[in-house]
């Protein structure tokens, strides 16, 4: 089966730092696999090449097999890859059903407000607000939610657009262990359903506990990928960690 995603010799350069250096990964359908390394390891940039973010200076990207280097980010999401990110993303100022659809609709704020509102949609964001735990809350401005329910709404929102891939960027990040069990029990859920994940994190607990594939980058390259188990006791691991 070709893998739902593909990048290929990446590498990217920001002044005189090399970000990233003919990295490779390749994420089999229907996996939930960590990205995890030290800090300045390339993995954000790698997700910044994949969605579109940044163009590379060498390598591609394949999704579902289609090349989809270069493209935009909005033409990403179309072709069935949606992602979050490290510093929630919302429309502060609108209410939490109005974050779920104005993303899907992608004709402006205003129509949200006017009679063309589709009910097909606002059906959706609902469910999907229920399944995170937040359609009580759909009449209240993002910016009144808490961290930890912002990461919600965005990684909702995301599911709106129904990827076949996932990225999240530290999604444990900021947010307290009844949360972080909560999403991970989701995240379980649809992956069950078949939606693929990609997940940065640095919280190993996490990592290990959710995730059947680990990645390991550092100095932008993958130096080991496997189990989490064996990830765990690799010593070239070990030593990117704890080394200089």
């Amino acid at each position: 089966m070709t893998p739902i995603l593909q990048a290929r010799e990446l590498s990217r350069s920001f002044g005189g730092i090399r970000a990233l250096d003919d990295c490779s990964v390749s994420i089999e359908r229907g996996s939930i696999t960590g990205l995890i390394g030290p800090n300045g390891s390339g993995k954000t940039t790698l997700f910044n090449l994949i969605t579109g973010v940044y163009r590379p200076d060498g390598g591609e990207v394949l999704l579902n097999g289609r090349p989809a280097t270069g493209l935009l980010p909005s033409q990403i999401c179309h072709r069935g890859l949606g992602r979050t990110f490290q510093i929630t993303r919302l429309f502060w100022d609108l209410s939490v059903l109005e974050n779920m659809i104005v993303p899907v609709r992608h004709v402006g704020v205003r129509a949200l407000f006017g009679p063309g509102q589709y009910v097909d949609e606002e059906k959706r964001a609902m469910a999907l607000l229920e399944r995170v735990g937040l359609a009580h809350l759909h009449n209240h401005s993002a910016k009144k939610l808490s961290f930890g329910q912002q990461k919600l709404l965005e990684f909702a929102g995301v599911l709106m657009s129904e990827p076949d891939i996932v990225l999240l960027d530290e999604p444990g990040g900021g947010v307290n262990p009844a949360m972080i069990r909560f999403l991970m029990d989701i995240i379980r859920g649809l992956n069950a359903e078949g939606v693929t994940f990609l997940v940065v994190e640095h919280n190993m607990g996490l990592v290990m506990e959710l995730c059947d594939h680990v990645i390991v980058l550092d100095r932008g390259k993958v130096i080991a990928e496997g189990t989490p188990a064996a990830v765990q006791s690799d010593p070239v691991v070990l030593d990117a960690y704890l080394g200089d």
